[in-house]
């Protein structure tokens, strides 16, 4: 059963890693235009999962989502270097503010489950300025990446070690909104075609 666990752990980093060489090249290539704060919030909110879901005992199927956060803070950093849609809005702020948050929760309850929660509820919201973005300018994201994240999210739910909510909520839900972005992408690149 361990092989199996570190099987899939294994590629699920291979799946971050393929999602994110493309993506990253096309940043650089001023090919597609991230939103910095979402990758900002993004990595912060992984990197906090990343420790929760040690602690919850997800083991070495926490390590694709460790790996995952450096890379989206590597991501945040080009973007805001490129100046790639940099509209920051107050609810940017609070969406950042609120990822900062969960920290005491944890502290305060020393359960890590009540991080996960946050931290995915706002991970979620922190796709906010990414579907505004993307609703507006579709051709700028590229789904390739998000369908790569989904596979690699459901990939991290095989691999976790010790099921729980404090396990698996966060790549279930990731794995649910980058569906539900890249039917947003794909119906709106149909309708500007028209």
């Amino acid at each position: 059963m361990t092989f199996y666990k570190e099987a899939f752990s294994v590629l699920a980093i291979f799946l971050t890693f393929i999602a994110f060489y493309p993506y990253i090249r096309l940043i650089v290539k001023n090919e597609i235009q991230p939103h910095v704060f979402s990758w900002l919030i993004w990595g912060t909110t992984t990197l906090i999962i990343f420790f929760a879901q040690i602690q919850g005992g997800a083991g070495i199927g926490a390590w694709p989502i460790g790996i995952s956060a450096l890379i989206t803070m590597t991501v945040a950093y080009l973007a805001y270097r490129k100046k790639h849609e940099n509209s920051i809005t107050k609810l940017d702020w609070i969406f950042f503010i609120s990822s900062l948050a969960s920290l005491p929760f944890w502290f305060l309850t020393s359960d890590p489950l009540w991080a996960v929660v946050i931290l995915t509820t706002v991970d979620v919201l922190g796709f906010g300025p990414t579907f505004r973005k993307a609703y507006n300018n579709p051709f700028k994201e590229n789904t390739l990446f998000f369908f790569l994240f989904t596979c690699r999210n459901l990939s991290v739910i095989v691999a976790v070690e010790h099921y729980s909510i404090t396990t698996v909520l966060f790549p279930a839900v990731i794995a649910f909104v980058c569906i539900v972005l890249i039917a947003m992408i794909l119906y709106r690149r149909k309708q500007c075609v028209r």
